[in-house]
């Protein structure tokens, strides 16, 4: 029988200096703080890898912490109660977890500012007591040749920390969270291991980098979709930009505005389950889009990994079954209502609670609309039906029984069918990300209404670039509103971390 040799015991935990805490009363000096905590501790991280690459300290056990921010309150002073986000809601201790504040940097000034205005109170940065898995320690693009790990004489995670499911989940974002007594309250929906689980998925399903999401996002479920808003990005940065400064397509490749071609990157040999293209603008206020193809599952993927990034809406632009007689082909459909039969999201948002419409999205989608097609007012009703949409995780439903289906559309009012728009609607409200839907009619199967090859060419052709320009129109109009008033009270809970 074969001799087994076990490795040596682990002789010592080797961490960076201990980090003194630190009380800013400045927002922007604070994440300074935050920045340099990071980037020293992963840099650490790194070079114990490398270390260990190269045949040294194999038995020592490598671990770096994240940075935590923290404030303190002691008072039930009355805040500016028009604000939906950026107070406590009762005295206490509230902190969290943070990775990549390069990545944040803007979103957490502005976080801490608002905090700090609100209840007069510094901010601490500190370390955690949340080890950072090596694996997220890495720069985005790095390549570890797996022969490495095949090498080790122990498991990888004997000698560094790896990401634990157990702590990465969504109980803080769900409102499930519970406190342990004598525990800091959660200062953000998302702690930083939960966000950097996001974060590698969001360049694996897109194949850009998060660095290039923009903070107002456009889901489709067609590519005819995307082909247009290739096009219209191309054109604007062949023509100088228009405000934006690049435009960037899976494989990170980016034309610079003023540029007919890509400067960098590299083209893909095949796309990625959902593609996401990005109009950038400074400060991260341009448009993303983002074809999540057919289904709540995917709907559901991707909006998982984008609510990391805290963006100020996503919208909804896609085709659907038109319900109602009255009804045409090309006609649209603003959502104020869902059915959700999608069920992917039934374990983490209930079915009965309600998903409310939102008023500034829904006059910019109306307003949109009524700009890009010339006709408004009592006219408008011609083209576009507000009402429910039901959205199913079936694409063939028409093929079973319909006596029950029907009747269960009839009695909700709906007026469009799909499989997506629901789940993306209802995730916005469970993450606090203002949403919206507006969608066209593309058949009416309960008519027997059906698109003719020939026909949905030219469907396509004449709708799918109306559609998108009001899209376009109406996040231009989404972001000129200043954030605090976008970011509705209706999604806040009883109890909501000071975080948007």
């Amino acid at each position: 029988m074969e001799k087994r040799i076990y490795p040596q015991p682990i002789e010592s935990i080797a961490s960076p200096e201990p980090f003194a805490r630190q009380s800013f009363s400045d927002a922007r000096q604070a994440v300074d703080a935050l920045k340099m905590l990071y980037d020293r501790n992963t840099a650490f991280l790194r070079d114990s890898f490398r270390l260990l690459a190269e045949g040294r300290d194999n038995n020592r056990r490598f671990r770096a912490f994240y940075p935590e921010v923290s404030v303190s309150t002691s008072s039930f002073a009355q805040v500016d109660s028009r604000l939906a986000y950026g107070h406590m809601p009762s005295p206490g201790q509230y902190s969290t977890t943070v990775t990549r504040p390069d990545l944040f940097e803007n979103y957490l000034v502005d976080q801490l500012r608002v905090i700090m205005r609100n209840h007069g109170v510094p901010v601490t940065v500190s370390e955690s007591e949340t080890p950072i898995p090596v694996h997220f320690a890495f720069v985005e693009g790095t390549h570890v040749d797996g022969a490495f790990a095949d090498g080790l004489k122990r498991p990888l995670r004997d000698i560094f920390d790896v990401p634990d499911l157990n702590g990465t989940d969504d109980l803080i974002a769900n409102g499930t969270f519970e406190p342990i007594p004598g525990e800091a309250l959660p200062l953000a929906p998302f702690t930083a291991q939960r966000i950097d689980y996001s974060l590698h998925r969001l360049s694996h399903y897109t194949a850009t980098s998060p660095q290039h999401f923009q903070n107002f996002v456009l889901f489709t479920n067609y590519q005819f979709y995307v082909d247009e808003f290739c096009l219209y990005a191309r054109d604007m940065m062949t023509r100088g930009g228009g405000g934006y400064t690049a435009f960037v397509e899976p494989g990170n490749l980016v034309t610079s505005a003023g540029q007919a071609a890509p400067q960098q990157g590299a083209a893909l040999a095949r796309l990625p389950q959902m593609p996401a293209y990005h109009l950038v603008k400074p400060g991260h206020a341009g448009i993303t889009m983002v074809n999540i193809g057919v289904g709540p599952s995917n709907a559901k993927t991707i909006t998982d990994h984008i609510a990391v990034l805290r963006p100020h809406a996503w919208l909804m632009l896609g085709h659907c079954a038109g319900l109602r007689n009255s009804q045409a082909l090309g006609d649209y459909v603003l959502a104020h209502a869902y059915v959700r039969e999608d069920h992917v999201l039934d374990d983490d948002l209930p079915v009965w609670v309600p998903i409310p419409p939102l008023a500034e999205v829904q006059v910019a989608l109306q307003e949109a609309v009524a700009e890009v097609t010339g006709l408004s007012g009592y006219d408008l009703k011609r083209i576009m039906r507000t009402g429910t949409v039901a959205t199913i995780d079936n694409r063939n439903w028409e093929l079973r029984e319909q006596r029950g289906p029907v009747q269960r559309l009839s009695q909700s009012r709906a007026i469009a069918l799909d499989m997506e728009s629901a789940t993306i609607a209802a995730n916005g409200f469970r993450f606090r990300v203002p949403y919206g839907t507006l969608l066209c009619v593309s058949d009416k199967p309960l008519h027997g209404e059906l698109k003719l090859p020939g026909m949905a060419t030219e469907f396509y052709k004449r709708q799918v670039a109306q559609h998108l320009t009001i899209g376009i129109r109406a996040v231009e109009k989404l972001a000129e509103m200043p954030p605090e008033r976008l970011h509705s009270r209706k999604l806040r809970s009883f109890s909501e971390t000071a975080f948007q």
